[in-house]
């Protein structure tokens, strides 16, 4: 027995340091859909699309079978409906994770318990029973030496916060001060995290026209209308910032400090009713394409610039089964068929590179006959949410001619078409944009595509599938797999 906890304590302490990596972007995977995948082919979706963290609702046996050896990081939750059994029996609690935990670790890397879902604003007569569910789970995964390597917490909607703006003056409804109080005494005391739901689209919709979609959109926002907490003087850029901001302006209020918070589910619906305008593919790209980008920049909030928040997108599927306003059957990046509903990349897309093995001879070019402003709206699309390296085209760069719309445009269609084909990216741009055999490069201004372009765009690999590791995967599989396997053989005597 104490061999096994110190095995354990081991394996914990090597995948606390190799994990330590900032910020992430991870996916929500729901499961209310008439046609759900199987754990399988759920996994091959991830995998291709290089997620490496996850949150399941529950905690399927398939789903977290198939995620084991993966690498891939898993939340796994514990039903509402499951929340009172549950939080009145420290056995039930017991049971819960020797069945969905101990059992899978540590083949499947599961790092946290979300317990329910916005419990104290769905269920509020479960209130009382959230904070000893909790502690229940934490005593079992004590008893299984799992509680450096899971955390235990419970996903909060920005409905516990009746005011979030200014975010400084923010407090949670002091109807549940008293669970609110014992719920972060309990993360405090166990180092984890406060889990929020924050949804922008709602922010926005629900805000009637005082704050413009740009704020909640990640878009640079007109310097007359700049949105700043009259308290602290900051300004904020976006929505996002300003909801985690009134978390942590809200704990402060109840003398909670230093407690990180990690977004559970943030997104934007591609597709709504007749009164629901703003849902729609343009906007969930840009929002989701700014969110990676912004997560992954690591830089914080304006009232907490050292603290990541790393956030789980909603979500993986569109649900069809999910009851209200068809906004909520349509979160999804996939439809349950597996094909996308758009293309996201969930690597940082600033990082991404023209893939100069493939599509050589091949470019995608702006149609000279398309108008200017359409030109324009897919210029700036290519290089904002679709994340093309459009530096080239910038003042001083081999490739600006600022009298010639139709040759940026190509410039940036063609550096995203190189960019994101592996991943599902097209040459359409709302039909301004087409394939061409006939090399538009010319002086130093060299397209990706162009036989030796790799030298003038960096030269890496498109992110996507691949047949091969890349140099990085396999200096990674390198220094993660010696330490173990030294470490292994000189404990164990291997």
């Amino acid at each position: 027995m104490v061999l096994e906890k110190f095995k354990r304590s081991i394996i914990f302490l090597l995948l606390f340091f190799t994990n330590a990596s900032g910020a992430f972007v991870g996916i929500n995977i729901g499961t209310e859909i008439s046609n759900l995948p199987s754990a399988a082919d759920i996994v091959s979706i991830i995998r291709t699309q290089q997620i490496k963290h996850v949150r399941l609702f529950d905690a399927n046996h398939q789903m977290l079978s198939a995620l084991a050896n993966t690498g891939i990081d898993v939340m796994i939750g514990v039903p509402n409906d499951q929340l009172l059994r549950i939080g009145q029996s420290r056995s039930v609690a017991a049971d819960w994770v020797n069945k969905n935990v101990a059992a899978f670790v540590p083949q499947t890397n599961i790092t946290f318990i979300a317990v329910g879902n916005e419990i104290l604003t769905l269920i509020p007569n479960a209130a009382l029973v959230l904070v000893p569910a909790m502690q229940f789970l934490q005593s079992a995964l004590v008893a299984a030496n799992l509680n450096l390597q899971v955390k235990v917490s419970s996903p909060q909607s920005m409905d516990i916060i009746p005011i979030p703006f200014p975010p400084s003056a923010a407090k949670f409804n002091s109807t549940w001060n008293s669970v609110m109080s014992q719920y972060l005494q309990f993360l405090k005391n166990t180092g984890s995290s406060f889990m929020l739901n924050a949804q922008p689209y709602y922010g926005y919709t629900k805000s009637q026209g005082i704050f413009p979609i740009e704020y909640a959109l990640f878009q640079p926002l007109n310097p007359n209308n700049q949105i700043v907490d009259p308290n602290t003087n900051f300004y904020y850029n976006n929505m996002f910032d300003a909801m985690v901001d009134a978390a942590y302006y809200s704990m402060q209020s109840l003398n909670f400090t230093s407690i990180p918070v990690v977004v559970t589910a943030s997104g934007w619906p591609s597709l709504g009713g007749t009164n629901e305008s703003d849902a729609n593919i343009d906007n969930a790209l840009v929002y989701n394409s700014n969110l990676v980008r912004h997560v992954l920049n690591g830089s914080g909030t304006p009232s907490q610039p050292t603290m990541e928040v790393s956030a789980y997108i909603y979500e993986l599927f569109n649900e069809d089964l999910r009851p209200g306003p068809i906004s909520e059957q349509n979160w999804g990046i996939f439809f349950p068929n597996g094909t996308t509903v758009y293309s996201l990349n969930f690597g940082n897309p600033s990082e991404s590179k023209p893939d100069p093995t493939s599509l050589v001879g091949q470019f995608c070019v702006a149609n000279s006959s398309a108008s200017s402003n359409a030109l324009r709206k897919g210029l700036d699309w290519a290089c904002g949410p679709g994340a093309a390296n459009c530096s080239a085209i910038q003042p001083g760069g081999p490739c600006y001619d600022a009298n010639n719309l139709v040759a940026l445009a190509s410039y940036a269609y063609n550096d995203y078409y190189h960019r994101m084909q592996a991943n599902g990216g097209t040459c359409n741009f709302a039909n301004t944009a087409m394939i061409t055999t006939t090399n538009p490069s010319h002086g130093s201004c060299i397209f990706a595509g162009s036989s030796g372009s790799n030298n003038s765009t960096g030269g890496d690999s498109a992110l996507g599938p691949s047949s091969s590791d890349s140099e990085a995967q396999r200096l990674e599989g390198f220094f993660l797999s010696f330490p173990i396997s030294i470490m292994l053989c000189f404990l164990f005597d291997v």
